[in-house]
């Protein structure tokens, strides 16, 4: 009984290792239970989970935004050279 049990809990280190992974790679279904158990007793993995979606979303609509605004090298150059005192 105590060996399944090890089979199914993670560290919070190993937990963060899937919540990254999964937005990138699906996760076995192994790997799925795992996160799920380790997250329903760990506050601060769920949290990290929520926040890591919203970067990861923000940075996806910042990459597929039409109005970005792109600076070429030489307008970067002279923007920053304008602001040196």
């Amino acid at each position: 009984m105590i060996k399944i049990i090890h089979l199914f809990m993670l560290s919070c280190k190993k937990a963060t290792e899937l919540i990254e992974k999964k937005s990138v790679l699906p996760l076995s279904l192994k790997e799925k239970i795992q996160l799920y158990m380790h997250k329903s007793m760990c506050d601060a993995c769920t949290a990290y989970e929520k926040h890591s979606e919203k970067i990861d979303e923000l940075i996806h609509n910042h990459i597929h935004s039409e109005h970005r605004e792109v600076i070429h090298n030489n307008e970067l150059k002279e923007k920053i050279i304008s602001k040196l005192p």
